[in-house]
């Protein structure tokens, strides 16, 4: 999921030759890359080397070469980096790099000098990666075209979109491509490695052991012009437990992360897609940006001709929509914010009648605010507040305006409490934290969604709200069963919920020696539940694995000890561990909050005497060596240089694009002719659904009779009976009348859930005859489908 990019002025440098040996194993990969690039311009160029990084990706080797001179990239502790970066000169183009660069996000940045005319500079570059589990139960791997020696048929078009990027010149055909790109790829799990699917050409999976426990495959040509090469790794056998043991590194002192094994367990809980008592539903906490209210105190007749810059958002409806549409039992807050924030709640409230009636009558209390726009304050106070025990806490986060506070601590926040929470992103198309709602969703494997001027607010919300109240995972434990004298210390526990179709990968230090050499076995059983149901699964898994000695486990959980040590108080027993940590992070190179880069350019000669430097700042003062920028960034550009990001801003543009010019997707088309013909049935939805209670219910009032167009009289005397309650008359009625008028979109369908649920639970409810009264008052023909049944 990474590109490289060389910035210049104006002209290019070639991708020459491309070598990639990725090692897939369950849900981790460990990619060693060697790239050749050209100048081929007769100037010399400044270049920069650029690599995107993200919170599953460790970076733990990068070198240069160019003629005989080597940079290499090094880690040091923070306070010693920041005080040799002071005397590093060329930081500034870094600085430079970060404010002026096009791209957003966290990447590493080492600038590489002056690349003379005709000249090669040689990247190498190493890192591992979790992969993340696709709904088909599919490890997916990416890597970019950006990093691949292919085409540029569209040459003129592409200098223009990315003119600061590396776009290789010239036609290649697939046998030149070939020639210059030399990707192989090996497959181990001890499930067994099923097969894959490459969007490129490639061999076919050869198996190289006789249980196809692994494989290798390698690609015949890159995927076609400026698509990603995507590959999807299939495994055998059940897919909601897979462990990873690797060996010790035998060079560490036993005891410690690097000298004991460690385990990596995915968690993929089967979650089923209905369940006969959902549990505890949730926390559901609203954030909203102030400034979407500045129109709130314009007249209704007025709102058609503001601008339409985004017509259909109206905050107050999507609150009002999303508060009737939660289920009872759940917890919920709404925000407010701004330069400050304000909540409604000092912290969540169950959801009853009477906390949503206080809620829907505060809603026109949320005061318009066009000044600073602090989200990190707010989240910072979420995150502080108690996590409610068995309920998921799922963010709702409506934003217009650029955030006043950093980006880099903003995500800071995010990624300390990922495994408790999920966001849902909801940026309107001209907010500037469009990249940043991205992240956030990204980062929670939550969901960002675009609202510009063809989209309706409160059905995107309502659909995300949909998603948000599937039945997740709870009450997750594991439990380990290790031969006598060994014994698990966990580095990332399992998070409190794990959402329905995702994963969780923790990791484990397996300490002790076995009192029985012999017994090489041991075994993890998973319990959660989902509902009122429980599940169990047992994975026994090998204590002797095969180990190439790259540690690539080991990397991910020293990254994960790291955030946590880096998180956690600074008592002296806490510095003591910390100082440990960090002396072996320094030694495999794992980057983390305690650390940071910096490299060393030194002549080919110096770096043959040592393999690796040593964190050392007497290798710093040598006559041989100074000092390169080199450090991760985070870039405030517009384009985002995270993979998946990147691709749904392409998705999100190019729609927007298609609906400038005419082309409406078939729901905005059937949606926006609906609100143009019915301005007054609209008005009335909105009191129908204020009406509905929180159980889901109506009370057979006045008001509801007006909203059905007939006379309270008239209700009463078509009821089918005196056995019929009024609730369920009412409540059946209303039923009708939404679907009568052709209410039938996205929004609706939670509200008409909640509707059918209460009807289903009460006794003796003769549905057909209430059916055939409702179609008789209200002239209509609705089927009995419309009570789900």
């Amino acid at each position: 999921q990474k590109g490289i990019w060389f910035f210049h002025s104006y002209s290019k440098v070639d991708l020459e030759t491309a070598t990639i040996n990725v090692t897939i194993q369950d849900f981790v990969a460990d990619v060693v890359a060697e790239l050749f690039f050209r100048n081929v311009e007769p100037v010399s160029q400044e270049t920069v080397f650029i690599f995107p990084v993200d919170s599953n990706t460790v970076v733990h080797s990068f070198y240069a070469t160019m003629g005989d001179t080597r940079i290499e990239a090094m880690l040091c502790e923070k306070e010693e980096a920041q005080q040799l970066c002071k005397a590093t000169a060329g930081m500034e183009n870094l600085r430079y790099l970060q404010d002026q660069c096009d791209l957003w996000g966290p990447v590493f940045a080492c600038f590489l000098g002056t690349l003379p005319p005709d000249r090669e500079v040689t990247i190498s570059l190493c890192y591992v990666q979790e992969l993340p589990l696709q709904p088909d139960g599919a490890a997916q791997f990416c890597w970019p075209h950006k990093l691949l020696p292919q085409s540029n048929f569209f040459s003129e078009v592409s200098s223009f979109t990315f003119s600061h990027l590396f776009l290789p010149a010239g036609w290649m055909s697939s046998e030149e491509i070939s020639e210059n790109l030399h990707f192989n790829i090996c497959l181990k799990s001890a499930r067994g490695v099923s097969h894959v699917a490459i969007n490129s050409k490639h061999t076919p999976l050869q198996y190289t052991a006789p249980d196809q426990t692994s494989a290798e495959v390698s690609l015949k040509s890159s995927p076609w012009m400026y698509s990603d090469l995507n590959v999807l790794v299939y495994y055998r056998g059940p897919r909601t437990l897979s462990a990873v043991v690797e060996r010790r590194d035998p060079k560490a002192p036993p005891g410690s992360l690097l000298g004991d094994p460690v385990v990596m367990v995915t968690l993929m809980p089967d979650i089923p897609e209905e369940v006969p008592n959902p549990g505890q539903p949730g926390e559901f906490l609203f954030l909203m940006d102030r400034s979407l209210f500045q129109d709130a105190q314009v007249p209704p007749e007025e709102l058609p001709h503001l601008s339409s810059t985004h017509p259909s958002i109206c905050p107050q409806n999507t609150l009002l929509f999303l508060l009737k549409s939660l289920p009872l039992g759940c917890y919920f807050n709404i925000y407010s914010f701004g330069a400050t924030f304000n909540a409604f709640y000092p912290q969540s409230v169950e959801y009853t009648q009477e906390s949503m009636d206080n809620a829907v009558g505060r809603i026109s209390s949320i005061c318009p605010d066009l000044g600073g726009c602090d989200l990190l304050s707010l989240l910072r106070s979420i995150y502080s507040t108690p996590h409610l025990h068995g309920h998921a806490r799922q963010l709702f986060i409506f934003i217009q305006r650029k955030i006043s506070s950093e980006e880099e601590a903003v995500m800071a926040e995010v990624y300390r409490y990922r495994d408790h929470h999920r966001c849902f992103c909801f940026p309107t198309n001209s907010c500037d934290s469009f990249n940043l709602s991205q992240a956030m969703a990204l980062e929670t494997k939550g969901e960002c969604v675009c609202l510009h001027s063809k989209m309706d607010m409160t059905s995107e919300a309502v659909k995300c709200l949909q998603r948000a109240l599937q039945p997740v995972a709870s009450g997750i434990s594991l439990h380990w069963d290790l031969p006598p004298g060994l014994e698990v210390s966990m580095i990332r526990k399992a998070p409190e919920v794990i959402f329905q179709g995702h994963q969780s990968s923790i990791y484990a230090q397996i300490r002790g020696q076995a009192q029985d050499a012999e017994v090489g076995e041991g075994s993890v059983t998973l319990q959660y539940h989902v509902g009122s149901q429980s599940f169990d699964y047992t994975l026994r898994f090998s204590l002797s694995p095969s180990s190439d000695g790259r540690l690539p486990v080991h990397r991910m959980a020293m990254m994960h000890l790291l955030w946590k040590l880096a998180c956690e108080g600074t008592s002296r027993a806490e510095k003591d561990i910390q100082h440990s940590a960090v002396k072996s992070s320094l030694s495999v190179g794992v980057p983390s909050p305690l650390t940071s880069y910096v490299a060393v350019r030194m002549k080919q000669r110096d770096a043959w005497h040592c393999d690796s430097l040593p964190p050392d700042s007497s290798m710093l003062v040598s006559p041989s060596c100074n000092l390169v920028p080199c450090q991760l960034l985070w870039l405030r550009g517009f384009q985002s240089v995270w993979f998946k990001s990147t691709k749904f801003w392409v998705v999100q543009k190019c729609q927007f694009c298609l609906e400038m010019l005419g082309h409406k997707a078939p729901d905005t088309e059937a949606l926006t002719q609906l609100s143009a013909s019915c301005k007054g049935k609209e008005k009335l939805l909105r009191v129908m659904v204020a009406l509905q209670k929180a159980n889901g219910s109506w009370a057979l009032t006045a008001a509801l009779a007006s909203a059905l167009g007939v006379s309270k009289a008239d209700v009463e005397g078509q009821r089918p009976s005196k056995g019929v309650q009024p609730t369920a008359w009412a409540t059946v009625l209303a039923l009708v009348w939404l679907y009568q008028y052709k209410w039938k979109v996205s929004w609706l369908e939670l509200l008409e859930d909640k509707a059918c649920r209460w009807l289903h639970d009460q006794a003796e409810v003769p549905l057909d005859e209430c059916l055939e009264a409702a179609n008789s008052l209200l002239g209509c023909f609705v089927e009995l489908t419309v009570f789900r049944i």
